[in-house]
């Protein structure tokens, strides 16, 4: 097999929802970090294999293939394909997977992993409003249990003991981090500014400064009247895009491009889908194993904020370093655009790497039905 290396990693701003971003189609949104993308790497748009989107509702206006007419609208060649997966809230970060897989296998050189997502366009659950999709023997199986991650987060915390300001305490943090993160320019590098009717988005739009404990407790649960989860510990409805270009070392070479990080090692998995969001937790075990590194050794974590309780009860089982863990805040105060949060997760983690001299780095991102991706890549040298 051969050694695959991510040479470039950009990204939107996240915006919030009906926010800056909401009036760009998800096709354009798109086409903006590929563009961006070969622009920054003087890349001839020509020579990609394919291009490999995450995108979660697949209806409207991010129906009918968008990773194709995003290749489309960003005015690469004809000949350059697209396709769009959907793994929940997982897409993208398996959009490198599956990037990844092609260029080790050898079957492919060049390719683009990333995803979309503008919720303000097309609303959460927007896919299911026309049918069932889990089907009866599904839910037979399941004591006809109607899968929320709602209930799932809420479950979550029940089990691993966590309270309501355990909780507030974990979601001030990310905001707090992320406003660090603004302040200091951390994400400046990484970021595409998008260029709207209304002016040019190029700043986060999500984070809520001055978020603490006290304003967090006037929240009222959502989804039980004796619960712990609400609006502000959980991720944000929100818009977004990234896109990592993937390729060999010899060919980043013979393309004049330096590596960021080298890919370690990718691992998927199922749990419980009624828990439904406790899949990172047996994922980075996985990938551990499978690349052969011990969790001390890694340095940096990205574990996607769905919830609160979902970071929460991965870091009791893991052990992890709770320093480590999402250092530039995560998508309770940055937002979580579904299909693209797996890209723009990777594409953070690895900016915050190279930034500081990082070795290891882990994604881990839970996903709806019960499955979970985990990612280990190393910095280049």
């Amino acid at each position: 097999m051969r050694e695959v290396v991510i040479v470039e990693a950009v990204r939107t701003p996240v915006g919030k929802r009906n926010g800056g971003l909401s009036g760009v189609h998800p096709a354009d949104l798109s086409a903006m970090v590929l563009t961006t993308l070969a622009e920054r790497t003087r890349l001839d748009p020509g020579i990609v294999d394919d291009v490999i989107w995450g995108c979660v509702s697949q209806v409207g206006d991010q129906s009918s293939n968008i990773g194709r007419y995003a290749v489309l609208a960003a005015g690469w060649p004809e000949t350059v394909p697209g396709t769009t997966i959907n793994r929940a809230c997982g897409s993208s970060q398996q959009a490198l997977d599956f990037a990844v897989h092609a260029v080790m296998s050898g079957q492919q050189d060049v390719v683009v992993a990333g995803g979309v997502e503008v919720m303000s366009r097309v609303p959460l659950g927007a896919a299911k409003a026309s049918g069932a999709p889990y089907g009866p023997k599904a839910l037979a199986r399941y004591d006809n249990f109607q899968f929320n991650q709602g209930v799932g987060a809420e479950m979550i915390a029940q089990k691993w003991g966590l309270s309501r300001s355990r909780l507030d305490e974990f979601a001030s943090l990310s905001h707090d981090r992320a406003a660090t993160a603004l302040d200091n320019g951390a994400f400046d590098n990484q970021i595409v500014p998008v260029s709207t009717e209304s002016g040019v988005i190029a700043v986060d739009e999500c984070v809520r400064r001055g978020t603490n404990v006290d304003k967090l407790a006037a929240l009222k649960p959502v989804f039980q009247d004796d619960g712990v989860i609400h609006a502000g510990n959980s991720s944000q409805i929100a818009d977004g895009a990234a896109a990592l270009l993937v390729t060999t070392p010899d060919r980043a070479r013979e393309l004049g491009l330096t590596p960021i990080v080298r890919y370690c090692a990718g691992a998927v998995t199922g749990a419980d889908p009624v828990l439904m969001l406790t899949g990172p937790i047996p994922a980075t075990e996985k990938v551990l194993n499978k690349a052969g590194i011990d969790l001390p050794e890694v340095g940096v974590f990205e574990v996607n904020e769905a919830f609160a309780s979902v970071p929460l009860a991965w870091l009791a089982e893991t052990g992890a370093d709770p320093a480590l863990v999402n250092p530039w805040g995560g998508a309770i105060a940055l937002g979580h655009p579904l299909g693209g949060s797996g890209a723009i997760l990777m594409t953070r983690m690895i900016h915050h790497m190279r930034y500081n001299g990082i070795r290891y780095g882990l994604q881990t991102m839970c996903e709806g039905g019960g499955t979970a991706n985990a990612t280990l890549v190393e910095l280049s040298a």
